[in-house]
Protein backbone atom coordinates (compact mmCIF):
# COMPACT_ATOMS: atom_id res chain seq x y z
CA UNK A 1 0.00 0.00 0.00
CA UNK A 2 1.32 3.72 -0.88
CA UNK A 3 2.34 5.79 2.17
CA UNK A 4 0.68 9.38 1.73
CA UNK A 5 3.35 11.70 1.88
CA UNK A 6 3.17 14.29 4.33
CA UNK A 7 3.88 17.91 2.72
CA UNK A 8 7.05 20.08 4.59
CA UNK A 9 7.00 23.14 5.16
CA UNK A 10 7.73 26.06 2.67
CA UNK A 11 9.76 29.22 3.67
CA UNK A 12 11.67 31.81 1.39
CA UNK A 13 15.80 32.30 2.32
CA UNK A 14 16.37 34.62 -0.64
CA UNK A 15 14.95 37.44 -2.46
CA UNK A 16 15.83 39.67 -5.36
CA UNK A 17 14.80 42.20 -7.68
CA UNK A 18 14.87 45.30 -10.12
CA UNK A 19 11.73 47.59 -10.76
CA UNK A 20 11.26 51.14 -11.25
CA UNK A 21 11.82 52.15 -7.19
CA UNK A 22 15.18 50.36 -7.12
CA UNK A 23 17.53 47.86 -7.85
CA UNK A 24 17.51 45.67 -5.02
CA UNK A 25 15.04 44.69 -2.00
CA UNK A 26 16.54 46.93 0.16
CA UNK A 27 15.90 50.16 -2.06
CA UNK A 28 12.19 48.81 -2.83
CA UNK A 29 11.64 48.37 0.10
CA UNK A 30 12.68 52.04 1.44
CA UNK A 31 10.79 53.87 -1.21
CA UNK A 32 7.62 51.51 -0.74
CA UNK A 33 7.89 52.45 3.11
CA UNK A 34 8.48 56.22 2.25
CA UNK A 35 5.14 55.77 0.36
CA UNK A 36 7.33 56.70 -2.72
CA UNK A 37 6.05 56.70 -6.39
CA UNK A 38 8.83 55.49 -9.17
CA UNK A 39 6.36 56.08 -12.53
CA UNK A 40 7.45 58.61 -14.64
CA UNK A 41 7.72 59.37 -18.69
CA UNK A 42 8.80 56.43 -20.57
CA UNK A 43 12.29 56.79 -22.22
CA UNK A 44 13.04 53.65 -23.93
CA UNK A 45 11.15 54.65 -26.97
CA UNK A 46 9.23 57.87 -28.47
CA UNK A 47 5.81 57.92 -26.92
CA UNK A 48 4.68 60.55 -29.81
CA UNK A 49 0.86 59.45 -30.75
CA UNK A 50 0.30 57.05 -27.77
CA UNK A 51 -2.50 57.82 -25.38
CA UNK A 52 -0.31 56.42 -22.45
CA UNK A 53 3.10 58.34 -22.29
CA UNK A 54 4.10 57.04 -18.38
CA UNK A 55 5.37 53.67 -16.97
CA UNK A 56 6.90 52.37 -13.92
CA UNK A 57 10.76 51.78 -16.53
CA UNK A 58 13.48 50.77 -14.72
CA UNK A 59 15.91 53.56 -15.33
CA UNK A 60 19.43 53.72 -14.92
CA UNK A 61 19.70 49.86 -16.25
CA UNK A 62 22.63 49.20 -18.74
CA UNK A 63 22.73 45.81 -19.78
CA UNK A 64 26.41 46.19 -21.00
CA UNK A 65 27.11 46.74 -16.71
CA UNK A 66 25.97 43.21 -15.93
CA UNK A 67 26.82 41.18 -19.15
CA UNK A 68 28.93 40.61 -21.58
CA UNK A 69 28.34 42.53 -24.81
CA UNK A 70 27.65 39.40 -26.73
CA UNK A 71 25.21 38.34 -24.49
CA UNK A 72 23.80 42.27 -23.90
CA UNK A 73 23.15 41.75 -27.44
CA UNK A 74 21.36 38.46 -27.81
CA UNK A 75 19.36 38.19 -24.46
CA UNK A 76 16.11 39.89 -24.92
CA UNK A 77 15.71 42.53 -21.59
CA UNK A 78 12.94 40.26 -19.82
CA UNK A 79 15.59 37.75 -19.37
CA UNK A 80 18.48 40.18 -18.52
CA UNK A 81 16.10 41.67 -15.54
CA UNK A 82 15.33 38.28 -14.42
CA UNK A 83 19.01 37.33 -14.33
CA UNK A 84 20.02 39.93 -12.38
CA UNK A 85 17.41 39.74 -9.66
CA UNK A 86 18.08 36.33 -9.65
CA UNK A 87 22.08 36.70 -8.64
CA UNK A 88 20.84 39.39 -5.84
CA UNK A 89 18.08 36.31 -4.39
CA UNK A 90 20.98 33.67 -4.67
CA UNK A 91 23.68 35.42 -2.84
CA UNK A 92 21.25 36.54 -0.04
CA UNK A 93 20.43 32.80 0.46
CA UNK A 94 24.40 32.16 0.22
CA UNK A 95 23.39 29.78 -2.38
CA UNK A 96 26.93 29.31 -3.55
CA UNK A 97 27.60 27.56 -0.12
CA UNK A 98 25.10 24.82 -0.66
CA UNK A 99 26.62 21.49 -1.63
CA UNK A 100 27.39 21.11 -5.45
CA UNK A 101 24.71 17.79 -5.41
CA UNK A 102 21.90 20.17 -3.99
CA UNK A 103 22.53 23.21 -6.37
CA UNK A 104 22.83 20.72 -9.38
CA UNK A 105 19.41 19.69 -8.05
CA UNK A 106 18.13 23.34 -7.96
CA UNK A 107 15.30 24.12 -10.53
CA UNK A 108 13.63 27.35 -11.51
CA UNK A 109 10.21 28.32 -12.25
CA UNK A 110 9.61 31.97 -13.40
CA UNK A 111 5.93 33.53 -14.36
CA UNK A 112 5.82 36.10 -17.84
CA UNK A 113 2.87 37.17 -19.26
CA UNK A 114 4.12 38.31 -22.49
CA UNK A 115 7.53 37.51 -22.76
CA UNK A 116 10.04 38.63 -25.33
CA UNK A 117 7.84 41.54 -26.73
CA UNK A 118 10.66 43.75 -27.79
CA UNK A 119 13.02 40.80 -29.57
CA UNK A 120 9.83 40.32 -31.30
CA UNK A 121 8.69 43.70 -32.57
CA UNK A 122 12.41 44.75 -33.37
CA UNK A 123 12.94 41.55 -35.55
CA UNK A 124 9.53 41.61 -37.25
CA UNK A 125 11.13 45.82 -38.42
CA UNK A 126 13.82 44.04 -39.85
CA UNK A 127 12.13 41.52 -41.68
CA UNK A 128 9.67 44.27 -43.09
CA UNK A 129 12.28 46.53 -43.83
CA UNK A 130 15.11 44.47 -44.62
CA UNK A 131 14.12 41.10 -45.50
CA UNK A 132 13.69 37.55 -44.07
CA UNK A 133 17.56 36.77 -44.15
CA UNK A 134 18.10 39.57 -41.50
CA UNK A 135 16.22 38.81 -38.72
CA UNK A 136 18.25 37.48 -36.47
CA UNK A 137 19.01 33.94 -35.89
CA UNK A 138 19.27 34.39 -31.74
CA UNK A 139 15.56 35.74 -32.59
CA UNK A 140 13.51 32.57 -31.33
CA UNK A 141 15.41 32.09 -28.12
CA UNK A 142 15.28 35.70 -27.74
CA UNK A 143 11.76 36.22 -27.14
CA UNK A 144 10.77 32.45 -25.46
CA UNK A 145 8.78 32.52 -22.26
CA UNK A 146 11.23 30.02 -21.49
CA UNK A 147 14.30 31.62 -21.56
CA UNK A 148 14.30 33.54 -18.60
CA UNK A 149 14.10 30.88 -16.41
CA UNK A 150 16.95 28.79 -18.90
CA UNK A 151 19.12 31.65 -18.24
CA UNK A 152 19.33 31.76 -14.88
CA UNK A 153 19.50 27.70 -14.83
CA UNK A 154 22.62 27.97 -17.14
CA UNK A 155 24.56 31.05 -15.03
CA UNK A 156 24.07 29.24 -12.48
CA UNK A 157 24.23 25.64 -13.11
CA UNK A 158 21.06 24.25 -12.23
CA UNK A 159 19.51 20.97 -13.56
CA UNK A 160 16.18 20.44 -11.44
CA UNK A 161 13.06 21.20 -13.22
CA UNK A 162 13.07 24.28 -15.40
CA UNK A 163 10.10 25.97 -16.46
CA UNK A 164 7.93 29.28 -17.58
CA UNK A 165 4.48 29.55 -16.58
CA UNK A 166 1.96 31.89 -18.17
CA UNK A 167 -0.99 33.17 -16.59
CA UNK A 168 -1.32 37.07 -17.21
CA UNK A 169 -1.29 39.23 -14.50
CA UNK A 170 -1.41 36.13 -12.20
CA UNK A 171 1.86 34.56 -14.01
CA UNK A 172 4.56 34.77 -10.95
CA UNK A 173 2.09 34.06 -7.82
CA UNK A 174 0.99 30.83 -9.85
CA UNK A 175 4.61 30.51 -10.57
CA UNK A 176 5.44 30.99 -6.47
CA UNK A 177 2.42 28.74 -5.93
CA UNK A 178 2.89 25.61 -8.02
CA UNK A 179 6.84 26.07 -7.26
CA UNK A 180 6.15 25.36 -3.22
CA UNK A 181 4.04 23.24 -3.80
CA UNK A 182 7.21 21.06 -5.74
CA UNK A 183 9.52 21.74 -2.90
CA UNK A 184 6.31 20.53 -0.04
CA UNK A 185 6.29 17.29 -1.80
CA UNK A 186 9.38 16.63 -1.56
CA UNK A 187 10.79 16.50 -4.95
CA UNK A 188 12.81 19.62 -4.41
CA UNK A 189 14.84 20.81 -1.77
CA UNK A 190 15.38 24.46 -2.98
CA UNK A 191 13.71 26.29 -5.99
CA UNK A 192 14.36 29.35 -7.27
CA UNK A 193 10.73 31.46 -8.86
CA UNK A 194 9.08 34.07 -9.27
CA UNK A 195 8.32 36.99 -12.29
CA UNK A 196 9.90 39.36 -14.74
CA UNK A 197 8.37 41.52 -17.16
CA UNK A 198 9.68 43.69 -19.89
CA UNK A 199 6.54 44.83 -22.10
CA UNK A 200 6.83 48.81 -21.98
CA UNK A 201 7.11 48.52 -25.50
CA UNK A 202 5.19 50.31 -28.50
CA UNK A 203 2.86 47.80 -29.53
CA UNK A 204 1.78 46.47 -25.87
CA UNK A 205 1.42 50.29 -24.92
CA UNK A 206 -0.72 50.50 -27.80
CA UNK A 207 -2.70 47.64 -27.27
CA UNK A 208 -3.77 48.01 -23.55
CA UNK A 209 -4.55 51.24 -24.78
CA UNK A 210 -7.06 50.64 -27.34
CA UNK A 211 -8.77 48.40 -24.72
CA UNK A 212 -8.99 51.53 -22.39
CA UNK A 213 -7.27 49.49 -19.79
CA UNK A 214 -4.44 52.23 -19.03
CA UNK A 215 -4.12 55.56 -17.35
CA UNK A 216 -3.70 58.62 -19.77
CA UNK A 217 -3.02 60.84 -16.88
CA UNK A 218 0.36 61.81 -18.63
CA UNK A 219 0.62 65.22 -16.91
CA UNK A 220 0.62 63.49 -13.73
CA UNK A 221 2.32 60.24 -13.73
CA UNK A 222 3.11 60.33 -9.80
CA UNK A 223 -0.72 60.41 -8.94
CA UNK A 224 -2.13 58.05 -11.85
CA UNK A 225 -2.06 55.06 -10.26
CA UNK A 226 -4.21 55.44 -7.92
CA UNK A 227 -6.00 51.95 -6.79
CA UNK A 228 -9.34 52.22 -5.34
CA UNK A 229 -9.90 56.01 -5.53
CA UNK A 230 -13.04 57.18 -7.22
CA UNK A 231 -10.96 58.41 -9.81
CA UNK A 232 -8.97 56.07 -11.03
CA UNK A 233 -8.84 55.78 -14.38
CA UNK A 234 -6.64 52.97 -15.60
CA UNK A 235 -3.57 50.88 -14.50
CA UNK A 236 0.14 52.27 -15.25
CA UNK A 237 2.24 49.79 -16.62
CA UNK A 238 6.02 49.09 -15.04
CA UNK A 239 8.27 46.46 -16.09
CA UNK A 240 11.18 44.54 -13.73
CA UNK A 241 11.65 41.36 -11.80
CA UNK A 242 11.47 39.61 -8.72
CA UNK A 243 13.03 36.31 -7.80
CA UNK A 244 12.99 34.25 -4.13
CA UNK A 245 14.37 31.28 -3.17
CA UNK A 246 11.98 28.87 -1.71
CA UNK A 247 13.47 25.68 0.83
CA UNK A 248 12.26 22.88 2.90
CA UNK A 249 12.16 24.03 6.61
CA UNK A 250 14.82 21.30 7.60
CA UNK A 251 16.94 21.76 4.37
CA UNK A 252 16.71 25.55 5.53
CA UNK A 253 17.51 24.99 9.10
CA UNK A 254 19.99 22.73 8.95
CA UNK A 255 22.32 25.17 7.09
CA UNK A 256 21.17 28.15 9.29
CA UNK A 257 19.59 29.90 6.47
CA UNK A 258 17.90 32.93 7.33
CA UNK A 259 14.34 32.73 6.53
CA UNK A 260 12.33 35.71 5.59
CA UNK A 261 8.38 33.98 5.82
CA UNK A 262 6.69 30.83 5.37
CA UNK A 263 4.18 29.78 2.58
CA UNK A 264 1.16 27.93 3.95
CA UNK A 265 -1.55 28.55 1.31
CA UNK A 266 -2.01 28.86 -2.21
CA UNK A 267 -5.51 28.51 -4.12
CA UNK A 268 -5.80 28.77 -8.73
CA UNK A 269 -9.21 29.15 -10.02
CA UNK A 270 -10.73 31.03 -13.34
CA UNK A 271 -13.74 32.73 -13.83
CA UNK A 272 -15.35 31.20 -16.86
CA UNK A 273 -16.74 34.39 -17.60
CA UNK A 274 -15.02 36.80 -19.96
CA UNK A 275 -11.82 36.54 -21.56
CA UNK A 276 -10.78 40.53 -20.12
CA UNK A 277 -12.82 41.21 -17.74
CA UNK A 278 -13.54 39.86 -14.68
CA UNK A 279 -16.30 38.57 -12.66
CA UNK A 280 -18.00 41.41 -11.20
CA UNK A 281 -19.15 39.50 -8.35
CA UNK A 282 -15.61 38.21 -7.98
CA UNK A 283 -16.25 33.91 -7.94
CA UNK A 284 -13.28 33.14 -9.28
CA UNK A 285 -11.42 35.42 -6.75
CA UNK A 286 -13.70 34.06 -4.09
CA UNK A 287 -12.61 30.22 -4.86
CA UNK A 288 -9.21 31.42 -5.00
CA UNK A 289 -9.05 32.78 -1.46
CA UNK A 290 -11.09 29.88 -0.45
CA UNK A 291 -8.89 27.04 -1.68
CA UNK A 292 -5.83 29.37 -0.14
CA UNK A 293 -7.23 29.06 3.10
CA UNK A 294 -8.30 25.29 2.82
CA UNK A 295 -4.75 24.76 2.21
CA UNK A 296 -3.42 26.84 4.76
CA UNK A 297 -5.80 25.30 7.28
CA UNK A 298 -6.76 28.78 8.47
CA UNK A 299 -9.67 30.84 7.89
CA UNK A 300 -10.40 34.48 7.09
CA UNK A 301 -10.10 35.60 10.58
CA UNK A 302 -6.26 34.72 11.29
CA UNK A 303 -5.24 36.91 8.33
CA UNK A 304 -3.58 40.35 9.65
CA UNK A 305 -2.93 42.10 5.95
CA UNK A 306 -4.20 41.73 2.30
CA UNK A 307 -2.06 42.64 -0.34
CA UNK A 308 -4.38 43.68 -2.86
CA UNK A 309 -4.29 43.12 -6.53
CA UNK A 310 -5.62 46.68 -6.68
CA UNK A 311 -5.20 47.56 -10.42
CA UNK A 312 -6.34 51.31 -10.50
CA UNK A 313 -8.91 50.54 -12.77
CA UNK A 314 -12.42 50.30 -12.34
CA UNK A 315 -13.50 47.12 -12.56
CA UNK A 316 -10.60 45.40 -10.76
CA UNK A 317 -11.01 47.39 -7.88
CA UNK A 318 -14.63 47.07 -7.18
CA UNK A 319 -14.36 43.16 -7.58
CA UNK A 320 -11.42 42.68 -5.25
CA UNK A 321 -13.44 44.70 -2.40
CA UNK A 322 -16.93 42.82 -3.58
CA UNK A 323 -14.59 39.98 -3.06
CA UNK A 324 -13.31 40.42 0.02
CA UNK A 325 -16.19 41.72 1.49
CA UNK A 326 -18.12 38.78 0.60
CA UNK A 327 -15.96 36.27 2.12
CA UNK A 328 -14.45 37.89 5.05
CA UNK A 329 -17.99 39.46 6.26
CA UNK A 330 -17.78 42.20 8.65
CA UNK A 331 -14.51 41.52 9.04
CA UNK A 332 -13.49 42.60 6.10
CA UNK A 333 -13.50 46.33 7.91
CA UNK A 334 -11.30 45.14 9.94
CA UNK A 335 -8.10 43.65 7.72
CA UNK A 336 -5.97 46.43 6.28
CA UNK A 337 -5.37 45.86 2.49
CA UNK A 338 -3.74 47.71 0.55
CA UNK A 339 -2.26 47.81 -3.66
CA UNK A 340 1.33 48.93 -3.48
CA UNK A 341 0.87 49.69 -7.48
CA UNK A 342 0.15 53.46 -7.13
CA UNK A 343 4.31 53.41 -6.33
CA UNK A 344 5.56 50.85 -8.74
CA UNK A 345 3.17 50.40 -11.50
CA UNK A 346 1.37 47.67 -12.60
CA UNK A 347 4.38 44.70 -13.51
CA UNK A 348 2.02 42.16 -15.47
CA UNK A 349 3.12 39.08 -14.94
CA UNK A 350 5.70 39.86 -12.45
CA UNK A 351 3.26 41.73 -10.29
CA UNK A 352 3.02 39.46 -8.10
CA UNK A 353 6.21 37.92 -7.01
CA UNK A 354 7.20 41.71 -6.50
CA UNK A 355 4.22 42.25 -3.98
CA UNK A 356 4.98 39.20 -2.40
CA UNK A 357 8.39 40.75 -1.96
CA UNK A 358 6.73 43.58 -0.84
CA UNK A 359 4.99 41.14 2.18
CA UNK A 360 7.38 39.59 3.49
CA UNK A 361 9.37 42.87 4.11
CA UNK A 362 6.45 43.96 5.69
CA UNK A 363 6.18 41.22 8.01
CA UNK A 364 10.00 41.81 8.71
CA UNK A 365 9.79 45.39 9.64
CA UNK A 366 6.36 45.71 10.96
CA UNK A 367 5.02 48.28 8.75
CA UNK A 368 1.60 48.17 6.42
CA UNK A 369 2.79 49.19 3.09
CA UNK A 370 0.22 52.21 1.76
CA UNK A 371 -2.15 52.98 -1.00
CA UNK A 372 -0.79 56.30 -2.43
CA UNK A 373 -3.09 58.56 -4.09
CA UNK A 374 -6.10 57.53 -2.45
CA UNK A 375 -7.72 60.86 -2.11
CA UNK A 376 -11.31 61.03 -3.85
CA UNK A 377 -13.28 57.83 -1.26
CA UNK A 378 -15.37 55.65 -3.76
CA UNK A 379 -18.64 55.21 -1.57
CA UNK A 380 -19.36 51.48 -2.45
CA UNK A 381 -15.07 50.91 -2.07
CA UNK A 382 -15.32 51.83 1.46
CA UNK A 383 -12.65 48.89 3.04
CA UNK A 384 -9.68 49.97 4.83
CA UNK A 385 -6.76 50.56 2.08
CA UNK A 386 -3.77 51.88 4.02
CA UNK A 387 -4.22 55.22 2.40
CA UNK A 388 -1.30 57.13 1.46
CA UNK A 389 1.02 56.34 4.58
CA UNK A 390 2.69 53.86 5.84
CA UNK A 391 1.38 52.38 9.29
CA UNK A 392 3.22 50.06 12.10
CA UNK A 393 1.19 46.68 12.75
CA UNK A 394 2.19 43.15 13.92
CA UNK A 395 1.93 41.29 10.94
CA UNK A 396 2.00 37.39 11.41
CA UNK A 397 -0.75 35.74 8.67
CA UNK A 398 -0.88 38.22 4.68
CA UNK A 399 -2.71 37.07 2.14
CA UNK A 400 -1.75 38.46 -1.76
CA UNK A 401 -3.58 38.14 -4.50
CA UNK A 402 -3.40 37.90 -8.13
CA UNK A 403 -5.96 38.33 -11.00
CA UNK A 404 -4.97 38.07 -14.92
CA UNK A 405 -6.72 38.24 -18.56
CA UNK A 406 -8.35 35.58 -19.59
CA UNK A 407 -9.73 34.94 -15.94
CA UNK A 408 -7.28 33.37 -13.87
CA UNK A 409 -6.99 34.20 -10.35
CA UNK A 410 -4.30 33.26 -7.93
CA UNK A 411 -3.88 33.72 -4.14
CA UNK A 412 -0.59 33.11 -1.88
CA UNK A 413 -0.75 33.16 2.07
CA UNK A 414 2.45 33.72 4.02
CA UNK A 415 3.28 34.18 7.19
CA UNK A 416 5.94 35.17 10.11
CA UNK A 417 8.34 32.10 10.38
CA UNK A 418 7.97 30.27 13.77
CA UNK A 419 10.10 27.44 14.69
Amino acid sequence: MTQAITPRRVVVTGMGTINCLGHNVADTWQKIAAGECGIGPIEQFDTTGHKTQIGGEVKGFVASEHFSKRDARRIDRVSQLAVVAAREALADAKFDTLPEKTRARTGVVIGTGIGGIYSSTDNMKTMLEKGPSRVSPHYVPMMLPDTSPARISLEFGLRGPNMALATACASSTNAIGETARMVALGGQDVMVTGGTEAALNPLTLAGFNNMGAMSTWNDRPLVASRPFDLERSGFVPGEGAAILVLEALEHALARGAHIYGEIIGYGSTADAFHITAPDENGIGAIESMEMAFERAGIGPEAVDYINAHGTSTKLNDQMETRAVKKLFGDRAYEVPMSSTKGMHGHLLGAGGALEFVICLKAVENGLLPPTINYTVPDPELDLDYVPNVAREADINVFMSNSFGFGGHNATLIGRKFVG
